[in-house]
């Protein structure tokens, strides 16, 4: 189904290490898979990796990426936020991690908007960079990740009506900065929406980009590969022809 709508190839996101075996060997069997190395921020009860742990894991080939990793303070309560220091210990070892590997952040970030972007700043993560992955904050929040060398990544969620604000980043959002992604399974784009995501459905999130923009779909499509394959340079098959690169990003964590 996925490769029928255009999509060629895949970064399943870890978010726990529990599985991470089991993303690993996916991709060591299909060239198409690229996986990343991390413990999501809400992943409390899991154990903690140090940035040693996690540079080893990443010196496989079919690692790309750090993360997913960040903050995530929606199921705290207001002024509870001193009491998650182990979820900015953890994002600080997720950039060691990467600045020492060479490979580039994936950001989880919810609700903790300030905090993230200080400690991307504190520990000089654009010496690296990546992606904000699943992004729905406004233009200037777009433009304080964009200076810190990240790039943005649109999921399902600028498909819905009261998407406003990120609707109006997707207008600005310089075209060799943006991504597309599913979140799969979650946040399916209209008109799928409140059902399961599948790789397959990132075609409507670059339908609804290209429409924001006024363009053809096909250009999302062929711009948002190229950015991924420059972001991600550590994937074997960016070696590929631009001929046999016409699709996109399908995001299937």
């Amino acid at each position: 189904a996925a490769a029928a709508q255009g999509v060629g190839y895949f970064l399943c996101v870890s978010i726990d290490l529990e599985h991470y075996p089991n993303l690993l060997a996916m991709a060591k069997k299909d060239p198409r898979i690229a996986v990343s190395v991390g413990v999501h921020p809400n992943e409390q009860e899991g154990r903690d990796p140090t940035a040693d742990e996690l540079i080893d894991l990443a010196a496989e080939p079919q690692v790309v990426a750090i993360g997913e990793t960040g903050l995530d303070y929606f199921r705290c309560e207001e002024g509870e936020e001193g009491g998650l220091e182990w979820q900015r210990e953890r994002f600080r070892q997720h950039i060691a991690a990467a600045k020492i590997t060479g490979k580039p952040l994936i950001i989880h970030m919810r609700d903790a908007t300030e905090d993230t972007l200080r400690i991307l700043h504190e520990e000089s993560a654009d010496e690296v960079g990546g992606v904000m992955h699943c992004f729905v904050e406004d233009w200037a929040v777009a433009k304080c990740a964009l200076d810190l060398n990240f790039d943005i990544s649109f999921s399902g969620i600028v498909t819905f009506n009261s998407a406003r604000a990120l609707k109006d980043v997707a207008r600005k959002m310089p075209a060799e900065r943006m991504l597309v992604e599913t979140d799969a399974p979650y946040l399916a784009p209209v008109p799928h929406r409140g059902k399961s995501n599948y790789p397959a459905y990132v075609r409507h999130v670059a339908e609804c980009i290209a429409e924001l923009r006024n363009t053809k779909w096909e250009a999302i499509a062929e711009q948002t590969t190229e950015n991924y394959f420059r972001r991600f340079p550590a994937i074997i098959a960016r070696k590929a022809t631009r001929q046999e690169r016409k699709f996109y990003k399908g995001d299937a964590s």
